[in-house]
C-alpha cells in the first residue's frame, strides 16, 4: 500500500474523526472463529489508531462501539461485548493515561449493566484533565435519540417558549464541546452511516473502506486523511 503519511499536510488535518468500526462478525467468519473472537480481535486495533491519531495532531476520535439497535443482537452476543469493553479498559487504562488520552462516553447510561457502566465513568474520570486525544467511546448510542435528548434538555430548561437555536441543542448532545466531525470512516464495504453522530456529521467527508475493522491498521487511518485532504468543502458555498 502507498505510504500516505508521508503525503499528509500536518496543517490541513481533521480535528475530528468518527469511525464505524464494522465488520468484527464477518472477519471471524471469514477465518471460522466466533463472533466473540472478532469483536476481541477488533477492540485490539484501537491502541495502534489511538498512536497514529496523535501522530497526525487528531484532537479527537468518535468510536461507534454499541449503538441502541444493537439490543437487538443475540442476547450472548450483547453480554459478551460487555464483558469485552470491561476487558479492553481495565488492559489499556494505562496506556491511555500514559499518551495523555481523554476518555469520553456518548451514550444513554440506561440499560447499561452496572459493572460496565462503572468502567467507563472510571476511565473519564481518571482521564478528565488528559489533552492529547480525545477517545469518544459510542455505548449504547443512537443519532436520533441524541438530538431528541437534546431538545427535551432545552425545553425542560428553558425559560421562555421561544425557538431551539442550533446552539442551544448542540449544548444538550452528548458531544457537547467536542468539534463537528470533520471526517468519517465506514470500515466494512456498507455504504450508510447507520444513526451514528447525524447531527455531527452535516458537512463530514464520507469515507467507506473495505477493510474489515479488525484487519484496520494506522495506514487506513493516514489514507483516508489523505483523501480527506484532496476534497474541496465548500459548506453549501461556492
Amino acid at each position: 500500500m502507498k505510504d500516505y503519511k508521508h503525503l499528509i499536510n500536518k496543517k490541513k488535518v481533521p480535528a475530528h474523526v468518527a469511525i464505524i468500526m464494522d465488520g468484527n462478525g464477518r472477519w471471524a467468519k471469514k477465518k471460522s472463529l466466533s463472533r466473540a473472537e472478532g469483536h476481541r480481535c477488533g477492540a485490539e486495533a484501537i491502541e495502534p489508531l489511538m498512536d497514529a491519531a496523535i501522530s497526525l495532531g487528531i484532537k479527537a476520535i468518535s468510536l461507534y462501539a454499541f449503538s441502541t439497535e444493537n439490543w437487538r443482537r443475540p442476547r450472548m452476543e450483547v453480554l459478551g461485548l460487555w464483558k469485552l469493553l470491561d476487558y479492553f479498559f481495565t488492559n489499556k487504562i494505562d496506556v491511555i493515561k500514559s499518551r495523555g488520552i481523554r476518555v469520553r462516553h456518548s451514550g444513554l447510561q440506561e440499560r447499561l449493566p452496572a459493572s460496565s457502566l462503572h468502567t467507563i465513568l472510571r476511565a473519564v474520570e481518571e482521564t478528565k484533565r488528559n489533552r492529547t486525544l480525545e477517545l469518544n467511546f459510542c455505548v449504547n448510542y443512537g443519532g436520533r435519540q441524541d438530538i431528541l435528548n437534546a431538545v427535551n434538555r432545552h425545553l425542560e430548561s428553558a425559560k421562555s417558549g421561544g425557538p431551539v437555536t442550533a446552539r442551544d441543542l448542540e449544548k444538550g448532545l452528548f458531544t457537547a464541546g467536542m468539534p463537528d466531525v470533520d471526517l468519517l470512516i465506514r470500515t466494512g464495504g456498507e455504504y450508510r452511516v447507520s444513526n451514528f453522530l447525524l447531527w455531527q456529521i452535516a458537512y463530514s467527508e464520507l469515507i467507506f473502506m473495505n477493510v474489515l475493522w479488525p484487519d484496520f491498521k494506522p495506514r487506513h487511518l493516514y489514507r483516508a486523511v489523505y483523501e480527506f485532504q484532496q476534497r474541496e468543502r465548500r459548506y453549501g458555498g461556492l
